[in-house]
């Protein structure tokens, strides 16, 4: 259930991106969950791969390019899916890094466990 949950807040979040970050236009609800979906599988699977590999430039520039990294991989959902376009890779880099703060900050206030 938090898995789906997580994956709505996401989705939102996404919806919500586009007020934020003029560069960024999404269709509509199911094209948000979309892109959550696929932005979930590449941070998964392809994320880590970009990570080892670029595992010098990361140590030289303190973990700034992970930046980089993170805004390479929401372009590339924005490249691969109709309905959700990021207009450049530098906004990509910046709607990478509010939806990554926003969607964090939303799932600790809504998905923590209470002991």
């Amino acid at each position: 259930m938090r898995l789906l949950l997580g994956w709505a807040i996401n989705a939102g979040v996404l919806l919500l991106l586009p007020y934020l970050v003029p560069a960024v236009q999404v269709k509509d609800f199911w094209t948000a969950l979309l892109v959550a979906l696929v932005l979930g599988l590449l941070n998964a699977i392809v994320r880590p791969v970009l990570v080892l590999l670029t595992l010098p430039i990361t140590v030289l520039t303190l973990g700034l390019f992970l930046f980089v990294i993170n805004g390479l991989t929401f372009w590339l959902v924005a490249r691969m899916l109709d309905g959700f376009t990021v207009t450049g890779f530098w906004w990509a880099v910046l709607a990478a890094l509010l939806y990554s703060v926003i969607s964090s900050f939303v799932s600790a206030m809504l998905l923590r466990r209470d002991a």
